[in-house]
C-alpha cells in the first residue's frame, strides 16, 4: 500500500508539474493553477506516506 501511495504521488507530481509548464507556455492562468494544486497534493501525500 505504501509504495502504490508513493507512485500516486509521483504521477501526481508530473501532472502537476506538466501542467504549470504547459500553462506557462500557452499564458493560461488557470491550467497553471490546477497544475500548481497538483503539485502540493502531491507533497502532501509524499509527506503522508514518509510519516
Amino acid at each position: 500500500m505504501r509504495y502504490l501511495s508513493a507512485i500516486v504521488a509521483v504521477v501526481v507530481l508530473a501532472v502537476g508539474l506538466a501542467g504549470v509548464v504547459l500553462g506557462e507556455s500557452d499564458d493560461s492562468p488557470g491550467l497553471q493553477f490546477l497544475g500548481g494544486l497538483l503539485v502540493i497534493g502531491a507533497i502532501a501525500i509524499g509527506v503522508r506516506v514518509l510519516r
